[in-house]
């Protein structure tokens, strides 16, 4: 705002409360709303100054016109105003910041007289027979003369039209004997006071003056009046009516509340219940908010259909124990009539201020007898039914109604429930679009996860995801079970560091590349080799600036374990890169971490990884998980490991329980971080499920293996795929003899499928090829490939192995 010509009062004093005056300022310079005050301190109805610039009340030699688009804080100042009748108004006016329904920029303006008052007209000649004497009888304050007994000698006219009695019928009385005992207790203890000290003294009361009178809330000030020696003989009482000031007060207080409390978190229902705790007792006595379904989802809601509207209750709260005045409970659908006063605010998006008298409520008590039997059991005289309305869209309704309080809504109410309807529907917009986006990321995240593990020999395993419970939750962290060939598997889990979609997406992009090198059996140093190639590729094309508000990054850096197990050998290779080591749980329920090295993270670049082997005795458990189930602001990550140790050895009937017991002792109700847990016990393969033979590089002993190969597959009871495994091994060791070298070996593994294997010391990779019609040789790998399930190469240290697997009959053991 800007007052080039207005001064500014000292921070630390307020106006003079005798007549306060409130007024609606939007951005533009309109009024929009206007107080009883104000029309008693300008003398315009609101209907002559609703929808015209503010700038015409001003008076002369106020400057410049106001700007209320430009200030952003807190003004205060001194413009003179323009009474209705032509005459300038000195006041102290003070603007707040505000939003109004739409989410826009508005201003609350309270304005009070400054204690000079209007000017004054000249001062007529002096007139015999005027006195003080006269003067104080006609002084409209209340005015109050006590001697030292505290009884009162003197009463002025604005006494006696307060206090309702003459000044005869006042003259000898106490306050104890005018005033209630709540009131009187403070005027008289602030009065003898006042005898003894010789000091003026200021307080507040609240009260009726008298029992016809409504309660009002007063300014006392009680002065010493000295007599020619300096005592004190009497003091004087004046009381200021500050209602208007005090309830002035009481409504920024409340939207000041509402600004700092309401939309604490991004939660629709909690932003509604937060809303309808703050204004019971201080603005209602009861509240309901109700809300249209689709915003629990995080959907806009859609125009609503003819006939009666069902809203979803979303909040309530009431001055009585229980909320007994409701007939429904959060999360039940409350219907409206059509003709009722909440279907026609959600319809039109307008505000509405009713008694129970009113034709709207009788014809809506008329069609919903169990709300009318509500209205007469706790005697519900006022309504105010006010619309949630944010980016121009309605979303909900707030109905607040008054039993306990004998005084009805006034339109100075009914303003600023719109105020607090129109913060809180912004807060729960933002809570509704955040509930959409991250609805929205977390199916996209989940969907890049494994939505189930394939069946394979190894291992036993159970896994859980936990996505962070921040406004960013989402984030890179991952797992994953690879069959491998030979019967291994290989077990994976990785982080992305930060948050957001970008990190999801990262997760799985580095998802795919870590199953596409797991089939080219890639060893777990190597592998990770790849991955951080990949992820340097991947920073130096994206760069490391963020999408959106829901992606935080710093650089695209990411941790992983890689993990392979053979069932056969019963040994374990792992490698990490800046990964938390895994856990081996033995059979005897002894818990301890794998000593390995951890390496540099993903996207340092040109770093080596080291691998490391180990022997796994049958029925170990392997715990691979990411940083987040062992570091919480509950405790650090030396002691989260130790807890992870502890939680591990103590016995579960299931996997699936030791990872809810995991996830339930080591992490807090609302986790900061995503969570990645896999578990897997290790099984083994008997020695009578393999078969290996030693084969010379002689063509013929093609045939002697199909002999011994055919003998086993009896012995296991698969004749029904003998004729199919013979032919895939004549291929496979016809191959290795032929173009690879000595020595050759034929392995075949009894599992869910059958496994045949050739190794020998070439590390040429064979690879298919169309053979042409005359061509003698090159149909085998093509022949392979047709009738295994899965067939490929995995290198070795000394050279190849080709393998293939054969799907068993179902029933066969």
């Amino acid at each position: 705002m800007d007052m080039k010509n207005a001064g500014s009062p000292g921070h630390g004093r307020l106006p003079d409360p005798v007549t306060a005056a409130t007024a609606v300022v939007d951005a533009r310079g309109i009024v929009t709303g206007w107080s009883t005050g104000a029309q008693r301190l300008l003398g315009y109805a609101s209907e002559d100054v609703l929808g015209r610039p503010a700038a015409g009340l001003l008076g002369r030699g106020a400057g410049s016109p106001v700007d209320f688009s430009s200030a952003r804080e807190e003004w205060r100042g001194t413009p003179p105003l323009r009474h209705r009748d032509g005459h300038d108004v000195e006041a102290e006016v003070r603007a707040y910041p505000s939003l109004d329904r739409e989410g826009g920029a508005q201003w609350i303006v309270l304005a009070t007289p400054s204690r000079q008052g209007p000017p004054r007209p000249p001062p007529r000649p002096y007139e015999a027979g005027a006195s003080t004497e006269e003067a104080f009888a006609q002084c409209h304050l209340p005015v109050m003369i006590y001697d030292v007994e505290l009884r009162a000698v003197r009463g002025s006219a604005g006494a006696v039209r307060a206090l309702a009695l003459t000044e005869r019928q006042m003259r000898g009385r106490r306050v104890t004997d005018i005033l209630p005992p709540h009131m009187c207790t403070k005027v008289e203890e602030g009065m003898r006071r006042v005898f003894d000290t010789g000091r003026p003294e200021q307080f507040e009361v609240r009260g009726r003056p008298h029992p016809e009178a409504h309660g009002r809330y007063w300014a006392v000030t009680v002065s010493p009046v000295r007599n020619t020696a300096g005592d004190v003989h009497q003091v004087q009482l004046i009381a200021l009516d500050i209602t208007e000031l005090h309830l002035a007060r009481e409504r920024l207080a409340l939207l000041n509340d509402v600004s700092a409390q309401v939309g604490s978190t991004l939660d629709v229902t909690h932003t509604a219940q937060e809303m309808a705790d703050l204004a019971v007792g201080r603005l209602a006595d009861f509240i309901s908010v109700d809300l249209s379904d689709s915003l629990l989802r995080g959907f806009e809601p859609r125009p609503s259909g003819e006939g009666s509207i069902g809203l979803c209750r979303v909040a309530q709260q009431s001055v009585l124990p229980g909320v007994p005045e409701s007939l429904v409970q959060p999360g039940d659908v409350d219907y409206y009539p059509a003709s009722s006063p909440p279907a026609r605010c959600l319809l039109t998006g307008r505000s509405s201020l009713h008694s129970t008298l009113d034709e709207a409520i009788g014809g809506w008590q008329a069609v919903d007898p169990e709300r009318a039997a509500k209205v007469r059991s706790f005697g519900i005289h006022s309504i105010m039914v006010v619309p949630l309305r944010a980016r121009g869209i309605t979303l909900g309704v707030a109905v607040l109604v008054r039993h306990r309080r004998r005084h009805p809504f006034d339109d100075d109410d009914l303003l600023l429930a719109q105020e607090i309807a129109a913060r809180t529907a912004v807060a729960v917009d933002n809570a509704r679009r955040f509930t959409r986006e991250r609805t929205t990321a977390l199916a996209l995240q989940r969907s890049l996860l494994p939505q189930r593990i394939a069946d394979q020999d190894a291992v036993e395993v159970a896994h859980r995801y936990l996505p962070a419970r921040s406004q960013a939750g989402l984030g890179g962290d991952w797992f994953d079970v690879i069959p491998l060939s030979g019967a291994r598997v290989a077990l994976v889990v990785g982080d992305v560091v930060g948050h957001g979609l970008r990190a999801s997406a990262t997760m799985g992009r580095l998802r795919t590349a870590v199953r596409t090198l797991a089939d080219v059996d890639l060893p777990p140093d190597e592998l990770l080799v790849h991955l951080d190639d990949l992820i340097t590729r991947l920073r130096t094309e994206e760069g490391t600036t963020a999408d959106s508000e829901l992606d935080i990054v710093t650089d695209l850096i990411a941790t992983c374990l890689y993990v392979v197990y053979d069932p056969v050998s019963r040994r374990c290779t792992a490698a990490a890169a800046g990964h938390p080591p895994p856990t081996v749980v033995t059979p005897d329920g002894t818990a301890a971490f794998v000593e390995l090295s951890a390496g540099p993270p993903l996207g340092m670049g040109g770093l080596p990884f080291e691998a490391v082997e180990w022997e796994v005795p049958r029925g170990s458990l392997l715990a691979l998980y990411t940083d987040g189930l062992i570091e919480a602001a509950e405790h650090d990550l030396d002691k989260g490991m130790a807890l992870l140790l502890q939680r591990l050895e103590q016995p579960a009937h299931s996997l699936g329980a030791m990872c809810d017991d995991l996830v339930q002792t080591l992490l807090p109700a609302q986790p900061s971080d995503d969570v990645a847990l896999l578990l897997a016990r290790t099984r083994a393969l008997e020695p009578g499920r393999v078969a290996t033979w030693d084969l010379s590089s002689d063509p013929a002993a093609v045939a002697g293996a199909r002999g011994e190969v055919s003998r086993r597959l009896a012995d296991w009871g698969l004749d029904e795929a003998a004729f199919t495994t013979e032919l895939i091994v004549s291929e496979l060791v016809t191959n290795a003899i032929r173009y690879g070298g000595p020595p050759v070996q034929l392995r075949l593994i009894r599992g869910t499928a059958l496994i045949c294997e050739v190794t020998d010391s070439s590390s040429t990779a064979p690879h298919l090829r169309r053979a042409r019609m005359l061509d003698e040789g090159g149909r085998g790998l093509m022949l392979v490939a047709q009738l295994a399930d899965r067939w490929g190469t995995r290198h070795l240290p000394g050279g190849k192995a080709i393998w293939a697997e054969i799907g068993v009959p179902d029933g066969q053991p």
